[in-house]
């Protein structure tokens, strides 16, 4: 496998300010959460990719160039994790990331590229959420349905389900579990992932952080970006009636809902395979396919 890049080198002047202007946008698009979570509240939507990610707003903080920049003048840096000198100044350390963590990397790098290369699909209409709430005694979020618990059941009976993302199936209640087109599992992921998939989309952040300082910090930011717009979508075509945090329902069991929903779809879909790409070029992932059993190692880590 080919892992050259072009070396570049920045001085201290230079890749401070970058550092510095990354740690201000991750700033921005984390001060509400961080407020919030400074007065002990608690928000339905946006502070999901801080809890079901479990990453800290201070992951998003730290710059890092990516492989093949090197750092002048920045001895602090040489004590990272997978970092390391190289003549005067400081480096990525790619390959030492790559023999640490292989299965990992292995796993991400297969995953992104199966999901860039196979047709997307467009027929879910987020209909994930709705079979969350399906004839459920309680729900995952404490706020109302909007067409309360009959109507919920009524639209996804009305449905046909096809869920292709096993993080999203996994939640499904057990009376909604056999109305899927298919039975997914973790064995499978990496041959159902597919780019029309929301929560794939979404799920580009978590790889990104994952492969931790081989990736630029401009594109972890695009990444956080995306999951935070692909999760008001999936919010507002959900069941639920989020009005009152100022979020207005896609109303999917509708063709206006649907056919609104799709359009939104395929421009995040777009802003995805975007990413994908621009992470495996960043972190040099060409050459031959790694295995299935690699990915399944991945989301073990």
């Amino acid at each position: 496998m080919s892992t050259a890049v072009q070396t570049r080198v920045l001085a201290r002047d230079e890749w401070s300010v970058l550092a510095a202007a990354h740690a201000a946008r991750a700033d921005g698009l984390t001060a509400a959460h961080r407020a919030r979570a400074s007065r002990a509240e608690k928000h339905p939507v946006e502070d999901f990719l801080f809890t079901y990610y479990s990453y800290k707003p201070a992951i998003l903080r730290r710059w890092h160039p990516g492989p093949g920049v090197v750092l002048s003048d920045a001895a602090e840096r040489a004590t990272w994790r997978w970092y390391r000198r190289e003549g005067d100044g400081v480096r990525v350390d790619a390959e030492a990331f790559r023999a640490e963590r292989g299965s990992l990397y292995r796993g991400i790098t297969n995953l992104l590229r199966a999901t860039l290369h196979r047709p997307a699909q467009f027929g879910c209409f987020g209909l994930h959420e709705w079979a969350m709430a399906y004839r459920a005694d309680e729900v995952r979020h404490a706020v109302p349905l909007r067409l309360g618990r009959d109507g919920t059941d009524a639209v996804v009976e009305a449905h046909d389900l096809r869920c292709t993302h096993f993080d999203a199936f996994r939640f499904f209640t057990p009376d909604a579990v056999p109305r899927n087109r298919e039975t997914l599992s973790r064995d499978s992921q990496a041959e159902r992932e597919q780019p029309g998939c929301l929560h794939a989309g979404m799920d580009v952040y978590k790889w990104a952080v994952k492969l931790g300082p081989l990736v630029p910090g401009p594109l972890l930011l695009e990444a956080f970006e995306l999951a935070r717009d692909i999760r008001r979508l999936d919010m507002e075509a959900s069941p639920y009636d989020l009005v009152a945090w100022g979020y207005f329902p896609v109303p999917i069991e509708t063709a206006e809902g649907k056919a609104r929903y799709v359009a939104r779809q395929r421009g995040l879909s777009e802003r995805a395979q975007g990413l994908r790409r621009a992470l495996l070029a960043a972190i040099g992932a060409d050459g031959d396919t790694p295995g299935r059993a690699d990915f399944l190692r991945a989301d073990r880590v």
